[in-house]
């Protein structure tokens, strides 16, 4: 009988840690997918394949941006300057574009600015040992005052012809933000699973000290986490220039390192680092996407909005305490 209760116990035991398990792995997936169908249920619209490529269309930029979030927060750090350097690079590849009448080198403005702030950041944190809450949120104030100077507080217009054919062509019913946005993820996946530089990225954000005595170069991979942050930031305001063939100074941005920062803390990366996933990120941003087209297919003021993305990160960093 002792014996029979004994294996019970372990049966029991084990089927709750397999529960929590998967709780742990896959809750954003299970969460996604619960409103996914509460959004079907409650409006006819949401599953017409128009609103769902409109999902995709609309979480492309802010996708792009959390892929660079997720590498720097499990590096253990955080960027908060993602959304005035989208704004400045944009500004400067537009005014690159007009003056030289040449898309390349527009296109190539925005990859080099971006990667130049994101590498500034990284030398701060790396370097300078600022933490880089501080670092990032200097550079936010700075980029954004750039960004209003160099525009005079107002708008940049492209004026060449075809620039914004980049981000408003489809391949069949695919929109190519959505097609750059699923191969970064394919592409940042691969990079931090199965790359040194990735295994590095994970050691450092678990134990940054023990990462150091095992004679690997931190402050370079810091560098490196920031800049390949910075240059996605560079895509994704090159995708969001070119969709509306201008950019504003003031407004271009705004809030996307609070989505940015949602969409990979409720894909399950830790805010003290060390732990995250890309697929994670990808159904975060999904989630964060279907959301939003829920409140605003029920006329829910976008003055809320804001509200239900702060009680998602709430509940989610609660729930991350508790694995």
């Amino acid at each position: 009988m002792a014996n029979v209760k004994i294996n019970e116990e372990q049966t029991t035991s084990s089927k709750k840690l397999n529960l929590s398990w998967i709780w742990s792995e896959y809750s954003v997936i299970i969460a996604f997918i619960i409103i996914f169908i509460a959004a079907a249920l409650m409006n006819d619209r949401f599953l017409s394949l128009q609103n769902q490529m409109n999902i995709l269309l609309q979480v492309s930029t802010i996708g792009i941006i959390a892929l660079g979030m997720t590498v720097v927060m499990i590096s253990g750090g955080i960027d908060l300057s993602v959304g005035s350097v989208l704004a400045m690079v944009g500004v400067f590849s537009v005014m690159a574009l007009n003056a030289s009448e040449s898309i390349f080198v527009g296109i190539l403005t925005a990859l080099l600015v971006g990667a130049s702030v994101g590498f500034i950041n990284g030398i701060l944190v790396a370097k300078g040992r600022i933490a880089s809450f501080i670092a990032t949120l200097g550079m936010m104030a700075a980029a954004r005052s750039i960004a209003l100077y160099t525009a005079n507080g107002g708008s940049k217009s492209a004026e060449v012809q075809g620039f914004s054919s980049i981000a408003n062509t489809e391949f069949g019913i695919i929109d190519v933000p959505v097609i750059i946005f699923l191969v970064l993820t394919l592409a940042v996946y691969v990079l931090m699973q199965k790359t040194r530089f990735g295994r590095y990225v994970y050691a450092m954000g678990s134990n940054e000290k023990a990462t150091l005595l095992s004679a690997i170069r931190v402050d370079r991979i810091k560098i490196g986490v920031y800049t390949l942050c910075g240059f996605l930031v560079g895509i994704a305001a090159l995708i969001e220039t070119s969709r509306l063939n201008s950019i504003s100074s003031s407004s271009s941005g705004n809030l996307y390192e609070l989505d940015a920062i949602a969409a990979v803390i409720i894909g399950g990366t830790r805010m003290t680092g060390g732990k995250g996933r890309v697929i994670g990120t990808l159904f975060g941003v999904l989630l964060l996407g279907v959301l939003n087209n829920m409140m605003n297919l029920m006329n829910i003021s976008s003055h809320l909005q804001g509200l239900v993305k702060g009680l998602i990160i709430i509940v989610a960093v609660f729930f991350q305490k508790r694995d």
